[in-house]
């Protein structure tokens, strides 16, 4: 039997790669005569670009920049020799919700700075083109730190350079972008997200996700407003309608700055990583698909990793195995068998604590039951 294991990161306790080192030695315990092809996966959010890099057989390099509350942080960037040079950065690493305590979420305050740098230091290695993976962000300033990092002037009616953070926003007058570094001027930039939320309303960056990075109802309404208001600047200034754009609402409107600021184009991450592990040929190679994730819910089906195995292995011709820390209530996943490591162990909170050994086992009794149903 040919299987392919292909899960997203168990968040929190177990990334991609960890999680596929887990499934296969649990399905070669079941089913010793299998031919398990491992490839990571993910979705344009944390994590992407380690799988990227390995993936793309690329190398990484760490450089110190500015954390999202002011504070440096060393975040590491992706570069890969292919065809053309092609440079990897991921959002999380610079201006992520994970580099800052519970208690110092600030969105009013919290910068793209750091990603801004982080993308000016890897265009100074003159890639061709540029993955840029956003998600996990701390901030909500629709990418005016990141034009800022890199030159473009925003002013408030004062002619003052415009403060951190989304709070600042309201009171943006003007855009120039004409000082924009050279080094980031005509070159393919790609947007990899996991989400289609708009930039602003009711299931955009601020409504939807202010309030997980510290944002108080109040707060969210004044983000909202603040996004509305550098999208209207972006239009005079800039002649370019950011607002409806799906996954211009991603980590905290940077799509839709991204957009803006640098010609980006944005797509859905899964198949950015898609291509470029060859999924749709490996797949075709494949008896079985084997997928997961932390948990899978109803936001699994739009747009995240798993989702994505399931339904290309479906195209495939593939049998499907979903093995999840959690499935929801309510949730049907396009896989033949699932596998809940909650169910396993318990609970949740024993699930995580022993979440690889606990996949091996379900990879196990998921490789025995497809002998049984071959």
């Amino acid at each position: 039997m040919r299987v392919l294991v292909a899960p997203d990161k168990f968040k929190g306790t177990l990334t991609a790669a960890e999680a596929a080192r887990a499934m296969s030695a649990g399905w070669r315990r079941g089913d010793p005569g299998a031919e398990v092809d491992e490839v990571p996966m993910a979705d344009g959010g944390e994590g992407t670009l380690d799988t990227l890099v390995e993936a793309m057989g690329g190398r990484t390099e760490r450089v110190r920049v500015t954390g999202p509350l002011g504070d440096p942080v060393d975040a590491e960037l992706g570069l890969v020799e292919g065809e053309v040079l092609t440079a990897v950065v991921e959002m999380a690493r610079a201006s992520g919700l994970g580099l800052i305590s519970e208690g110092r979420r600030d969105p009013m305050r919290a910068t793209t700075v750091g990603t801004g740098e982080l993308i000016l230091a890897a265009a100074r290695h003159r890639p061709k083109r540029m993955i840029v993976c956003i998600g996990g962000s701390a901030t909500n300033d629709g990418g005016a730190g990141v034009a800022q990092a890199l030159g473009a002037r925003l002013r408030d009616e004062a002619g003052r350079d415009l403060p951190p953070g989304g709070g600042a926003l309201r009171g943006l007058a003007s855009i120039d972008t004409s000082q924009i570094a050279r080094e980031v001027r005509d070159m393919d930039i790609v947007v990899a997200t996991d989400v289609e939320n708009p930039l602003t309303g009711p299931h955009g960056a601020s409504a939807v996700y202010g309030p997980q990075k510290g944002a108080s109802p109040e707060q969210v309404s004044m983000l909202d407003e603040g996004l509305r208001h550098l999208a209207a600047v972006i239009l005079r200034d800039l002649g370019l309608d950011v607002r409806d754009v799906p996954g211009a609402g991603a980590a905290g409107g940077l799509g839709a700055g991204l957009i803006a600021f640098l010609g980006a184009r944005v797509r859905p991450g899964f198949d950015v990583v898609a291509e470029a592990v060859g999924l749709a040929e490996r797949l075709e190679a494949a008896d079985v698909a084997v997928t997961g994730e932390g948990r899978f819910d109803a936001q699994s089906e739009r747009g995240k990793a798993p989702a994505g195995v399931l339904r290309m292995a479906g195209e495939a011709g593939c049998r499907a195995v979903l093995i999840a820390g959690e499935v929801a209530d309510g949730v049907l996943p396009a896989a033949g068998l699932v596998y809940s490591l909650a169910e396993r162990a318990g609970s949740v909170e024993a699930a995580i604590s022993r979440a690889a050994p606990l996949l091996e086992e379900a990879a196990e009794a998921a490789a025995r039951d497809s002998l049984r149903a071959k």
